[in-house]
């Protein structure tokens, strides 16, 4: 895939907020619309370790993207993706709505459950099921879920090496959720009281 940065002008990066990737991206991906610039990849991930990902994915500083299937299997050939926590609803900022969804991921080095945990990060940003097909009626929203049921589970993610720096890298910042997610790495389920 090469360098995907030669898409954006001198000067532009790439830094989009959670509800830019949903929003402007995802959705436009998973309904067949064309996005531009088309900077974003489509790239299996589970083949690929992290630190394979440079030259294949859109990367922005330490950061890569990418569009890829959703899949059960988070396996990679020298480790693995082990979930860190609930998925994190996304909302509009202009209408408060439900646009999609985040989960992060940490990556294991070995075979599940005794990898060793790394620095890497995996944030996969999914479509809401009333963003993936839009449709007033039911059966409308059937028939068009049917006709794309391959692109609706379309996820991009994020992909980068954490460290210390990574707080004042760039306008990204882990909201609250995220840092406790990180944090909190050894727990397979988190429950809330409701």
């Amino acid at each position: 895939m090469g360098d995907r940065n030669v898409n954006l002008p001198p000067g532009f990066r790439f830094y989009p907020t959670d509800e830019e990737l949903v929003v402007h991206f995802l959705h436009r991906k998973a309904a067949l619309l064309p996005c531009h610039p088309d900077v974003i990849p489509d790239l299996d991930l589970y083949p690929y370790d992290p630190w394979d990902l440079d030259g294949k994915a859109m990367a922005e500083g330490n950061k890569w993207y990418f569009y890829s299937r959703r899949t059960q299997s988070r396996n990679t050939e020298n480790g693995y993706w082990k979930s860190l926590g609930v998925d994190e609803p996304i909302f509009s900022s202009s209408s408060d709505d439900n646009v999609g969804m985040k989960k992060n991921y940490s990556f294991y080095i070995g075979e599940p459950p005794e990898g060793v945990k790394t620095n890497w990060v995996m944030q996969e940003y999914s479509l809401c099921d009333s963003s993936s097909a839009s449709g007033t009626s039911r059966s409308s929203s059937r028939r068009k879920t049917r006709s794309k049921i391959d692109y609706s589970k379309w996820v991009i993610c994020r992909v980068y090496e954490w460290t210390c720096d990574n707080d004042d890298d760039d306008g990204a910042e882990l909201s609250c959720l995220d840092e406790v997610f990180l944090s909190l790495d050894d727990l397979d389920e988190i429950s809330f009281p409701h």
